[in-house]
Formats: C-alpha cells, sequence, structure tokens
C-alpha cells in the first residue's frame, strides 16, 4: 500500500498528468481518445445515455467521446451543479459540436444550462486523478462522483485516463466506488 495521503497523491498525479501531456505533440493529442475502443462499444446498447464530462486542460479529452456518442444517435449527458453544496446531476448536452447549450457552473467548468432536460446515465465516462490495474480510482477529492456512483449504479463506470496515471495501489475508504474499466491511450483495464 502506498504511504502518501490521498492529497499527496493527488499533487503528484496532477503534476504527472501535465507533465505527460505538455509532453504530447498537438499533432498526437488530436488523435488519442477521438473514438471509443471496440470491446468497449460492444458491450453499449443502441439506446443507452452516455454520460461524460467538459475536460479540464490535462485530463483524458472526452469530447471525441461525445461527438462519436452523438453522431451514433445516443443521448449525451454532462455533470451539472445547481450551486458547490448540491449534489451531481446530469443533463442534456445537445451539440457535441458546440458549447452553445453550456454554461459555467459552480466550479469553473462547462455544464448545460439549467433547463436542459435532466438524464440518468446509463455508461458513465468518469474524469480522474489516478487509478490502478485493479480499477480503484483516485478522484478531484471532492466525492462527486462516488455518492453518484453509489445513488445510481450505470450498467457501466468507465474511467478515461494517459497512462501516466496509472499507480500499483491507492488509498480506498469504504465509500470510493471502484470502476469497471479504465481506457487509456494503450490499454483497456477491466473485463471486456
Amino acid at each position: 500500500m502506498t504511504s502518501l495521503s490521498k492529497s499527496e497523491l493527488r499533487r503528484t498525479l496532477r503534476a504527472a498528468r501535465k507533465a505527460h501531456v505538455d509532453a504530447l505533440p498537438d499533432s498526437i493529442r488530436g488523435l488519442l481518445f477521438h473514438r471509443p475502443p471496440a470491446p468497449l462499444l460492444a458491450r453499449i446498447g443502441d439506446e443507452a445515455v452516455i454520460g461524460l464530462y467538459h475536460a479540464g486542460a490535462t485530463e483524458a479529452p472526452a469530447g471525441g467521446y461525445a461527438r462519436f456518442f452523438h453522431d451514433a444517435g445516443h443521448a449525451i449527458a454532462l455533470p451539472r451543479f445547481a450551486a458547490r453544496g448540491a449534489a451531481m446531476t446530469f443533463a442534456r448536452h445537445t451539440d457535441p459540436y458546440s458549447h452553445d447549450d453550456l454554461e459555467i457552473g459552480p466550479f469553473g467548468v462547462l455544464q448545460p444550462l439549467a433547463e436542459a432536460e435532466p438524464l440518468v446515465p446509463d455508461i458513465l465516462f468518469v474524469p480522474l486523478v489516478g487509478f490502478t490495474p485493479n480499477l480503484d480510482r483516485l478522484g478531484q477529492g471532492g466525492g462527486h462522483y462516488d455518492r453518484w456512483l453509489a445513488e445510481h449504479p450505470p450498467q457501466l463506470a468507465i474511467g478515461l485516463a494517459w497512462d501516466a496515471q496509472t499507480r500499483d495501489a491507492l488509498p480506498t475508504e469504504p465509500h470510493d466506488v471502484r470502476l469497471d474499466m479504465v481506457v487509456t491511450p494503450t490499454r483497456i483495464y477491466g473485463n471486456l
């Protein structure tokens, strides 16, 4: 087990993630996370509501997946917060080719407008700071995804990550929800 605290690990992993992303040429970065891998697609039904996230500068980008699933006819849902202390919900994102139906939320991240249709994702792609091959996830520290996953277990919860974000072990607590899979540019972790 690792001896670093979760907050120390977050600092270390964020720095590793930033260094990794900064080292990627723009031409390569644009090709990664463009389309979900075929073995994963085989597990997703045609009518599934797909939950994604609006990625920060160094997070694994989810925009390519949003465009892919939108073009395939899936409803796309992004996290939405009514206020900083409010529970995370999901709402429809109608056009992943633009940000016209998004606004800046209380955490400084683009989210669906207040009047957007509420949705509950069947398949949820989640951001992360770190993960293990055993599918433990270290998030940003707010617990929003762990609480949502505990209350709304999706058919699949899938992390998107850079390879630099993997660790052999992470400290876990009883409320931490294990993922079903993690997809990186080079590998799929989990059972297909």
